[in-house]
């Protein structure tokens, strides 16, 4: 294991593997079906030698990878998942799949850094897709038509106290918030206590969306409001999005049922429609 000091010594000088077909590009599947994947994600995907990635996001791909070298990893090994991505890289056309989309987080930042401290020359391309965020504001309306936040729960890489000082900031700007891995076997109370701080500086009547599975077998979708929310919150875990909406969002109806959730981008201020 590499000390502290190593890890933030410059990376070596850039040197060129051997090899012909080669290059490394880590591909964002979208949310889950093959549908919601661009069309530039399925043909790095069709165009790879290797593709490597969580077991879960392969199995969503699955027709994508007939005659294909497929390595399956799990969570929590993603560094490894990317030193191996990096040395496959050298001699083929190697695809890390990741979730949503890659940047955002996904595998993009560990792959490029660990092709940094590699010093190796390897052609590479990251490839978007659509991320959580914006597939769950789809399943709700418009909730995130302006400017938002959107954090991690999980403190497996962030400390806690860092997670919650992000958030109180976040809700003090008064835009809707989202937050990814909202609760899970091992942080019970942590989404709990993101919506305490939430109700510290937004109002109880505050439209809450809680989307889970967006666009995957047993997509789950719920609207409840910032002063009810918690009551929900049993069934929500690692594959569920929480938005929190802002001042200005509301919940969004056609007659007398509540349809969704929608923050106006401001043009009622402005035209007459």
């Amino acid at each position: 294991m590499p000390s502290r000091a190593d890890r933030n010594q410059d990376p070596p000088p850039s040197r060129r593997p051997p090899g012909g077909k080669r290059g490394l590009s880590i591909v964002g599947i979208g949310p889950g079906g093959l549908d919601q994947m661009t069309g530039r994600a399925g043909d790095t995907i069709a165009g790879a030698d290797c593709v490597i990635g969580n077991g879960l996001y392969l199995d969503q791909i699955a027709p994508l990878l007939r005659g294909k070298e497929i390595i399956r990893s799990s969570m929590g090994r993603e560094v490894e998942r990317a030193r191996m991505a990096v040395e496959l890289a050298c001699s083929r056309a190697v695809a890390v799949v990741s979730g949503g989309d890659p940047g955002v987080y996904g595998m993009a930042s560990i792959v490029l850094e660990v092709l940094e401290r590699s010093g190796l020359d390897i052609p590479v391309e990251v490839v978007p897709g659509v991320t959580a965020a914006t597939a769950a504001a789809s399943r709700l309306g418009a909730p995130l038509s302006g400017d938002f936040v959107v954090a991690s729960l999980s403190d497996l890489l962030t400390p806690r106290e860092e997670i919650e000082r992000r958030l109180d900031l976040a809700f003090r700007m008064g835009v809707p918030v989202v937050l990814y891995n909202p609760r899970s076997r091992g942080r019970r109370d942590h989404l709990a206590a993101a919506l305490a701080l939430a109700r510290d500086h937004l109002p109880p009547e505050t439209p809450v969306g809680i989307v889970k599975d967006a666009y995957r077998e047993g997509e789950m979708t719920a609207v409840t409001t910032l002063g009810e929310a918690t009551d929900g919150i049993e069934g929500v875990d690692m594959h569920s999005v929480i938005i929190i909406g802002g001042r200005e969002t509301r919940i969004w109806r056609r007659g007398e049922d509540a349809k969704g959730i929608i923050t106006p981008r401001g043009y009622e201020r402005k035209y007459l429609y």
